[in-house]
């Protein structure tokens, strides 16, 4: 069952900006690491982002380092990525999930076996 649910994205010119948000309806968002992927066209899905529970500890892929935020608001189960900055490169679907998340590697999901993806938001991004 699919627990997960992205918005804000859009079709963008290149230095734009977008938040995107994560909404959680599942019982232990404020428990669970969370982090954002991306599938650019042609492209396998990738984990770009992602913060602790607590915040404490959170990552960047290189491509996206310096320009893009992760957030996260566990009263109201969401999280969110600030993305400045835009490039065109940057187009891709973006989904959330509950991950594993470190300061040196990028996000894996937390429940590969059982994991069910959202819908995504898209993101546009032209020159």
């Amino acid at each position: 069952q699919v627990q997960v649910a992205e918005s804000g994205g859009g079709m963008v010119q290149a230095g734009d900006s977008l938040t995107l948000s994560c909404i959680d309806s599942g019982p232990r968002f404020a428990d669970h690491s969370m982090g954002w992927f991306r599938q650019r066209p042609g492209n396998e899905r990738e984990g770009i982002s992602c913060t602790t529970w607590n915040r404490k500890i959170t990552y960047y892929a290189t491509s996206v380092k310096g320009r893009f935020t992760i957030s996260r608001d566990n009263a109201k189960s969401t999280l969110y990525l600030q993305m400045d900055s835009l490039q065109p490169n940057d187009t891709a679907m973006y989904y959330c999930a509950a991950v594993i998340c470190g300061q040196r590697a990028r996000p894996q999901l937390l429940y590969p076996e059982s994991h069910q993806w959202g819908q995504g938001t898209l993101v546009a991004v032209s020159s």
